[in-house]
């Protein structure tokens, strides 16, 4: 199945690549994580980490998945068969992201289907918690909340239409048109964003430099930690991707043009974020820093609370905004889905189609489950534990395996054939020494947090996902050792 798939064109790689790396957590996470890390300060750790971490990262996965051209679990168990377990349990949690993340993304349809109207009234809080994402109430677990179980299934269904078609002419051309759209859409209300009256000192509240925040380590924690996330590194994602790759291929420079992109597309977010709470701030007189939340609080409550006071161009605004959030959601959610997929088509000989189809319809079953009176709450703990603990110590895992049991040299004769830029020795260095260091610190701090922050409820269901998680991996890999004892 793979290695029959292709990309038609590079154009339509780096587009797809473009919407794996920029999702929702652009939007709405990196303008907190900018703010509160600094201000304008945390551009300094902010572009080492991209770097140091990002781009040698990134560039790993693109040779890797360019020269192997198969999945990832045959990609681990073609370097040991005791990797193979690893493999399994860096998809399986990447596929449990897709799960939560399309009942985000039927969280913004709701808003959507809302947003021409403002259905969400004057109490957008109150619409949340009520109509949408529930609440941390675990009474409310067995309810259902329809609006946003209907949305997801509605969701579920348009993914498994493009996913079902082959690579290129399924999430391929998804991409073509979807990507450029984004851009459109967020240049749009970017551009009125800056026109807002007093939008200024919203973007003064956010660059302002903390040059006394460089010398605490959560803050370069805190930029590593979101350059793994925003650009989706070690999570099978980007070498799935590659391994479509067509030849005559510029792996370095279209890694860096991804890069560049993604950097700047959040950077521009955020400015057009802060610039609304700057407005917002003005006619509330309520303080931009009491304003600003993380994620789900600033996109669903604090933004339509904004887009009331608007008038006429709020009704204009809002379908944007959250229509920019589904087009970057989905696209994201493609990549999220691919890994499971190519590893369970080449483990049991499934042709796309079939794969595709059963692997969504499980999703969906779970999608469903997150779709009741605690979503957001449910939501959270499991998008806390699976990249804080899961896929962080996995993705220390790989760059120790890739850099010494592997071998990097062995990348370099295809990054370089055609690319501008070429791979050396002090690339090779970056993967071998302080790549492993970097992400087992980020996972040890990343573990304390957890553990320090977890309740009976937040542990259970992490124990949960755990003994899923070890037990299908334990499982998957016995089944292929199975087959190619047979073979």
């Amino acid at each position: 199945m793979n290695n029959q798939a292709q990309w038609n064109s590079i154009l339509t790689f780096i587009l797809a690549m473009i919407g794996l790396t920029i999702g929702i957590g652009n939007i709405w996470r990196f303008s907190y994580v900018l703010y509160s890390n600094g201000g304008g300060s945390f551009f300094i750790p902010y572009v080492i980490a991209i770097i140091i971490m990002g781009i040698p990262f990134l560039i790993l996965e693109y040779g890797l998945g360019f020269s192997f051209k198969a999945s990832f679990s045959k990609l681990m168990r073609s370097i040991r068969p005791e990797f193979e377990i690893i493999a399994w349990m860096v998809v399986l949690f990447v596929f449990i992201v897709v799960i939560y993340y399309m009942v985000i993304l039927g969280w913004d349809f709701v808003y959507l289907l809302n947003s021409f109207n403002f259905g969400w009234g004057d109490n957008p809080a109150s619409f949340f918690t009520n109509s949408v994402g529930g609440s941390a109430n675990l009474a409310n677990a067995t309810s259902f909340i329809i609006p946003t179980l209907t949305c997801t299934l509605i969701l579920w269904v348009i993914f498994w239409f493009v996913s079902y078609r082959d690579i290129d002419k399924g999430i391929g051309r998804l991409s073509t048109v979807l990507i450029p759209l984004l851009f459109i859409l967020m240049i749009l209300i970017i551009i009125y964003a800056f026109t807002l009256p007093n939008s200024e000192l919203g973007i003064i509240t956010l660059l302002t430099p903390d040059w006394s925040a460089l010398s605490n380590i959560n803050i370069w924690l805190a930029a590593f930690g979101q350059i793994i996330f925003t650009l989706s590194i070690g999570q099978a994602m980007v070498y799935t991707y590659a391994s479509y790759l067509p030849k005559n291929t510029k792996l370095v420079d279209e890694v860096l043009l991804v890069v560049v992109t993604n950097s700047l597309y959040e950077i521009f977010v955020a400015l057009g974020v802060f610039s609304i709470l700057g407005y917002m701030s003005s006619i509330s007189t309520i303080p931009v820093n009491e304003l600003i939340s993380e994620g789900t609080g600033l996109i669903f409550v604090v933004f339509p609370q904004i887009f009331n006071e608007m008038g006429l161009m709020g009704h204009i605004i809002a379908p944007l905004l959250f229509t920019s959030i589904l087009f970057a959601g989905i696209t994201s959610s493609f990549a999220l889905f691919e890994p499971m997929l190519s590893s369970m088509c080449d483990k049991f000989g499934w042709s796309r189609r079939k794969g595709v189809t059963i692997l969504t319809i499980v999703a969906c079953i779970c999608s469903v489950l997150l779709s009741t009176g605690i979503s957001s709450h449910l939501v959270e703990v499991i998008d806390s534990f699976v990249n804080n603990f899961g896929i962080l110590i996995l993705i220390g895992a790989q760059a120790i395996i890739f850099g010494w049991f592997y071998g990097v040299e062995k990348v370099i004769p295809y990054l370089n054939e055609f690319s501008t830029i070429k791979m050396g020795k002090k690339w090779i260095f970056i993967i071998k020494y302080i790549l492993p260091i970097l992400l087992i610190a980020i996972w040890i701090f990343g573990l304390f947090g957890l553990v320090e922050n977890s309740n009976l409820f937040e542990i259970v269901v992490d124990l949960i996902i755990t003994v899923i998680v070890v037990s299908l991996s334990i499982l998957f890999t016995k089944i292929n050792r199975s087959n190619n004892l047979q073979k």
